[in-house]
This record gives C-alpha cells, structure tokens and sequence, in this order.
C-alpha cells in the first residue's frame, strides 16, 4: 500500500472515531467541524505547465477556458505564462477539470 493510501486510510479511521465521539456526546459540534476542516485534503497547486495541459486537454481557447472559470481571459494568459499564480476558488475549479472536465461546470 502506498504512503497516500495509508495516510488517506488512517485518516479515515481516526475521522469515524472522532465521529463516534461526537455521536456520544464526548466532543461537541465545533469541535467535529474543526477536525472537518483539518481533514480536507491540501488544495493542489498548478504550474503555468499543468495550467495550459489541463486546457489544451479540454480542447478550448483561454477566453473559453477562462469563461468557465469565471475569470478573464487575461488571467488565463497570466497563469499559462507564469507571471499570476490561481487561488482560492480557481484553485479547486482546475482540480475539477483536471479531473472530470469542463462538462461538471457546464
């Protein structure tokens, strides 16, 4: 089994753990959302290389590309060339597409 697999496994284990202690009235609300929180997974960082394969991949322009982001075509161009780097939402809208395509936000 891989590191990832066995981090991911474990996680889970400790998660539904943390679960039955919510359920039992050992940990409160707020703290079950903050472990929530703590056992999302990173957010995926892009180079302008990644950017451009994941659009290429999809077979669209930048202002098309851009358009389903919802960011200008400026930013676009700015990502694939290196000099803005995607953040925050953007970040997840890419890890979509890289993984499911421009058709789940359409």
């Amino acid at each position: 089994m891989s590191r990832k697999n066995n981090d991911s496994s474990i996680l889970n284990v400790v998660h539904k753990t943390a679960k039955g202690l919510r359920d039992a009235g050992v940990m409160n609300e707020m703290t079950m959302r903050e472990f929530d929180a703590m056992c999302l997974p990173p957010v995926k960082q892009y180079t302008s290389a990644d950017i451009k394969k994941i659009r290429t991949r999809q077979h669209v322009s930048q202002p098309v590309f851009a358009a389903f982001l919802n960011v200008s075509k400026s930013t676009v161009a700015q990502w694939e060339q290196g000099d803005k780097k995607p953040r925050g939402a953007s970040l997840k809208l890419l890890e979509l597409v890289e993984r499911k395509g421009l058709g789940e936000l359409a």
